[in-house]
């Protein structure tokens, strides 16, 4: 009889993203089957919101010294931690079946061109609090590989949802895309995604503009849309990234936060659909699947459609919330079986790699 050589893990995936609205956890089965092809099971999934001592923190996180962000890094950590440790309880999840915790992190500095990019959030307090093994700091290889350590996702777009479409956006904080030119898996980051408009909506007391019905109600400023769509990174040459600090330092200086919320959130709105269709237009992109929070935007959406004329494809709920915590849980499975899980194509490093740093516990 002939040996199978089917091969499962049982992972937990936790993603923080950029816009910091939580602690996204996902508990996924991965199954790889005799001829290498991989499926998977979301058994569970929540976003776990940060209480608002680890949240403050966080929002000013760029802004501490140097002891003080290794603090919270432990800070976060144990938090992490305990934030699994309620997740599991409440799930029924007997933690000594988990063969991995993937954990993403919280990225403070992204700044590639100069060697490195930061994600807090301490694997060892996590694997500690657990007792189970955590892999983190998925970007720190490809970084120092010269690559821009982002986006990550690509590689579970297409081993794990390629049937689903020919192209697969995210709208995070940022919107990055991924799709196939010439047989090889290509990826950027677009534009900004919810970052700018969590941030305006926040000046109206809303934590985020539900279905762009802020937008909606506003008039384009047209002179500030110029100078958006004119900022040097949408000129430059693929791979690259984004992150804070350029909002910080390019996006938000163009921008009123205390007046004309409803007219410069509409503003924002068209330029990011106009950048996301452009970019779907000129690679010719037959479909497209949308998942973040940025999906469940209709009014974006909407605009998004106007300049493009090919098929948006929205999936279910879940999908939508947590396919990067899936997808960074799959990076794990791919850890574990010593694959390369970070490409250079969409990076632009020297080679493919298997990023991530693993911790064990006591």
């Amino acid at each position: 009889m002939r040996k199978t050589t089917v091969k499962s893990y049982s992972i937990l995936g936790l993603m923080s993203g950029t816009s910091l609205d939580g602690l996204d956890i996902a508990h996924v089965i991965f199954t790889q089957s005799e001829k290498g092809n991989w499926s998977f099971e979301l058994k569970q999934a929540e976003t776990i919101p940060y209480e608002t001592s680890i949240l403050n923190k966080l929002q000013i996180a760029m802004e501490l010294s140097a002891p003080h962000l290794f603090e919270l890094d432990v800070e976060l950590g144990k938090y992490i931690g305990a934030s699994v440790l309620a997740f599991a309880k409440k799930n029924d999840i007997n933690l000594k079946t988990i063969d991995l915790i993937a954990s993403h992190g919280q990225t403070i500095f992204h700044q590639p061109e100069k060697g490195f990019s930061i994600q807090i959030g301490s694997g060892t307090a996590i694997a500690l609090a657990t007792n189970v093994q955590t892999l983190n700091q998925f970007r720190a290889k490809d970084v120092l590989l010269g690559g821009q350590g982002a986006p990550l996702v690509p590689i579970g777009d297409f081993l794990l949802f390629g049937e689903e479409a020919d192209s697969f956006l995210n709208i995070g904080g940022i919107s990055n895309i991924s799709f196939k030119e010439q047989h090889e898996i290509i990826a950027f980051d677009i534009c900004p995604g919810n970052l700018p408009l969590n941030k305006l909506a926040q000046n109206k007391g809303l934590k985020y503009d539900a279905d762009g019905t802020l937008a909606r109600s506003g008039d384009i400023n047209f002179f500030l849309l110029d100078l958006l769509n004119q900022l040097p990174f949408y000129s430059e040459k693929t791979p690259k990234s984004l992150g804070s600090e350029w909002l910080e330092q390019h996006f938000y200086p163009l921008i009123k936060f205390d007046k004309d919320i409803e007219n410069n959130l509409r503003t924002v709105v068209e330029h990011e659909a106009y950048q996301i269709g452009q970019i779907l237009t000129q690679k010719q992109l037959k479909s497209v699947l949308i998942t973040g929070g940025g999906a469940l935007n209709s009014f974006l959406i909407e605009r998004i459609q106007h300049y493009y004329s090919g098929e948006i494809k929205i999936p279910e709920r879940a999908i939508v919330e947590f396919k990067e915590a899936i997808i960074f849980a799959f990076l794990g499975a791919l850890f574990l079986e010593k694959e390369i899980n970070t490409l250079k194509s969409v990076t632009g490093a020297s080679h493919d790699s298997i990023g991530g740093i693993l911790h064990l516990p006591a």
